[in-house]
């Protein structure tokens, strides 16, 4: 969907919102959405999405691609600007000279912080801030009162949204960490049976061919127990 459209009324914005969002699927789509959206919105050189996690903020989305920081960078609640709107529930307007504002932090990781006007915003759920977006200008820019009002309904809106799909890619996690203890598991019983060795002297040879052959532990124990059944059924052919 192109996202040089105009807005004509509040009916729009709702709309688009919701064609967006239904469009998405997944937890890091859910947020290129809402960045994609608010920098349509507000025309800006930079859109940063910060999901609170805990006492955390955790760079999760980026206009710009920061492959390097992005789900790595966090910002605790009450640092920085951003961690100063996640606190106090408000949104901050900086029209220029941002590293000046007192409350500002640098991390020299983000060019952005270079960057002249700041615009914070919560993202709210059900009363409570389940994250903060952040609109950025490289030049001085006075964000008018429709623009902070525009970026503040988008909070409330995709809020609950944002915190739903969070909430679902935390339950694939563990998820995804049950089914790896498990293969792990029958692994090391093939290797305790197999080599005669402990428990413990079984994970550590997991441990040691996961770092050897720089594969994830879950794959060296699946290739285990699929060398397993493989012999099980040749010697069950043979019986027969």
């Amino acid at each position: 969907m192109d996202s040089s459209f105009a807005v004509e009324s509040p009916v729009d914005v709702l709309h688009e919102i919701g064609v967006r969002l239904g469009a998405a699927d997944e937890f890091h789509e859910v947020l290129t959405r809402v960045v994609e959206f608010a920098s349509a919105l507000v025309k800006c050189d930079s859109c940063l999405i910060y999901v609170l996690e805990g006492q955390e903020l955790v760079l999760r989305a980026s206009k710009s691609p920061h492959p390097e920081i992005v789900d790595r960078l966090k910002v605790r609640v009450g640092q920085g600007i951003t961690g100063w709107v996640a606190e106090h529930r408000e949104p901050v307007a900086v029209a220029e000279k941002a590293a000046t504002d007192p409350r500002f932090q640098c991390f020299h990781e983000l060019p952005e912080d270079s960057y002249e006007a700041f615009l914070s915003v919560p993202l709210m759920s059900r009363g409570r801030v389940v994250g903060v977006i952040n609109l950025q200008h490289r030049l001085p820019h006075v964000y008018k009162p429709r623009e902070i009002r525009l970026i503040s309904t988008i909070g409330f809106l995709v809020g609950a949204e944002i915190e739903m799909a969070r909430l679902e890619e935390v339950n694939v996690n563990l998820a995804e960490q049950l089914q790896t203890r498990k293969v792990v598991e029958r692994a090391k019983g093939i290797l305790q049976r197999e080599l005669g060795l402990s428990e413990e002297q079984a994970y550590l040879a997991l441990q040691r061919q996961s770092r050897q052959t720089r594969r994830a532990m879950k794959e060296i124990a699946e290739a285990i127990v699929l060398s397993d059944e493989v012999k099980g059924n040749s010697r069950s052919g043979n019986l027969s």
